[in-house]
């Protein structure tokens, strides 16, 4: 089962692609699915869910929450987590209250990385590979952190436009979702991934032009 753990939708104020498109690419690119991690929103579930069942893909349920410190992705949710600007403790405990997983995103890039030790924070992982960024040394450093700090890995894309999607995943042998988070937790997984092309890194500057003219 191969899964993108980081996708953003139209749903989110710098995403331009629908539910439908961004899976369907997914599909594409020979991925099974996606976890959808729009921007303090589960406003795109009804559609992702729709379009997983359409599509037949896999659909994984999640928010990236900007905490006071910095992003926090919550994958396996089962509802909104109205909690912009907390602390990312607060955060992380209601991720796991809902029997999510919490993940910090891009750690170490700047701008948009964690803007504390990571290590004060009862985080079950990180994100060693982000297709969006087009360097790979904070990659290579979240790698290394990750493995020193035996946290979760985790890879996606952290598409804005559907033609990213896929380009960075997590692959393991899963029968199904339950057994796909199960290996997550226990870190059974392998990390893929190839950078995006640069153009698609420009994709909320333009969202944002769309707005202005609007």
């Amino acid at each position: 089962m191969k899964i993108d753990l980081h996708c953003h939708t139209c749903y989110s104020s710098d995403a331009l692609s629908s539910p439908y498109n961004v899976i369907k690419e997914a599909l594409k690119k020979g991925l099974d699915g996606i976890a959808i991690t729009d921007h303090d929103t589960t406003s795109g579930w009804n559609d992702a869910i729709i379009a997983a069942k359409e599509l037949n893909a896999i659909l994984i349920l999640g928010e990236e929450i900007k905490s006071s410190k910095g992003d926090i992705l919550g994958l396996f949710l089962q509802e909104e987590i109205k909690m912009k600007g907390y602390s990312p403790e607060e955060v992380i405990k209601e991720i796991h209250r809902q029997g999510g997983v919490a993940i910090i995103p891009h750690p170490f890039y700047k701008p948009g990385g964690f803007k504390d030790d990571i290590k004060k924070y009862n985080v079950d992982g990180i994100e060693v590979f982000n297709a969006k960024r087009p360097i790979s040394g904070p990659d290579k450093k979240a790698f290394d952190f990750a493995r020193q700090n035996n946290l979760i890995m985790t890879a996606g894309s952290d598409c804005h436009n559907a033609g990213a999607c896929g380009y960075a995943y997590v692959e393991c042998g899963a029968k199904d979702l339950n057994e796909f988070k199960e290996k997550l937790v226990k870190k059974q997984v392998k990390i893929h991934g190839k950078k995006a092309p640069l153009f698609y890194a420009f994709t909320p500057l333009l969202k944002k032009l769309q707005k202005k003219e609007a």
